[in-house]
């Protein structure tokens, strides 16, 4: 069994890896406006922070969110515990709150949004691949508001979230300071790249699509995991695209369309 590399020190700004090939297959596909899209350890839970007037802390609203869930065609256990556990009115802004839990996508600065509850958890579903127990080590690629980050904490031994840009990578933070979750590491870098420190993942989740799937993720996803990412396909639509690696090679499957912001790389 590999010993898993030595945790970087934080915080830890990602560097451009030159040496990382750029070139990958490009995978076809095809059309939700979403994106759920630094180090830092975000430890012990603490006592839920009272939304004064709003009832958003009460477990009933998050328990109608994960019942519209169920009803939409989300079966995994582990993923409705999950979304109903971690509370999504703390990731979004003071006037958006009352819109919360309604399974629409929300702005949260920068031109990025908070992906849709059903998306979130239909991407999750898909990366756990009906296992019984938690996943190992995940990276995921857009930390956006740090929401998905959370919910990918209640599901994960060990969560490292990558994001481009300083201010969402710096909200993020502040989100996830009152959760204090151990197990979940914030990093400010280059998505593109991956995060070759914390290789292998388990499986690799992306909040931004792309024309191709960056090589650096394939090469950082251990074998028997699981990659799920959005794909831009002909005439600039997208579809999710779940990359599975064996020890025959890799396989690629093209599921439903969805809309993600572009990805990009580099730091901003």
């Amino acid at each position: 069994m590999t010993t898993p590399p030595k945790r970087p020190g934080f915080p830890v700004r990602l560097a451009p890896d030159a040496g990382t090939p750029s070139a990958t297959k490009k995978i076809a596909g095809r059309a939700h406006p979403e994106r759920a899209t630094g180090l830092i350890d975000v430890k012990k839970p603490v006592k839920s922070i009272q939304t004064s007037g709003l009832g958003l802390d009460s477990k009933a609203v998050r328990a109608r969110m994960v019942h519209k869930l169920a009803a939409q065609g989300i079966s995994d256990a582990q993923v409705l515990a999950a979304m109903g556990h971690v509370e999504r009115h703390r990731f979004v802004d003071t006037a958006l709150v009352n819109q919360a839990y309604e399974d629409t996508s929300l702005p949260i600065g920068l031109g990025q949004t908070i992906s849709k509850p059903n998306v979130v958890a239909r991407m999750l579903e898909l990366l756990l691949q009906g296992r019984p127990t938690r996943l190992g080590r995940v990276l995921e690629i857009g930390t956006g508001c740090g929401y998905q980050a959370a919910v990918l904490g209640q599901l994960a031994s060990e969560v490292y979230s990558i994001e481009r840009l300083r201010g969402l990578h710096d909200k993020a933070r502040e989100n996830l300071r009152t959760f204090r979750l151990a197990n979940v590491h914030l990093l400010f870098g280059d998505g593109m790249v991956g995060y070759a420190k914390g290789a292998p993942y388990a499986a690799i989740i992306a909040a931004a699509g792309g024309e191709a799937i960056p090589s650096a993720w394939v090469e950082q996803l251990a074998v028997g995991g699981r990659l799920v990412a959005p794909m831009q396909i002909a005439g600039g639509a997208q579809a999710l695209v779940v990359i599975d690696k064996t020890p025959q090679g890799v396989t690629q499957t093209v599921l439903e369309a969805v809309h993600f912001v572009p990805l990009k790389s580099g730091t901003s």
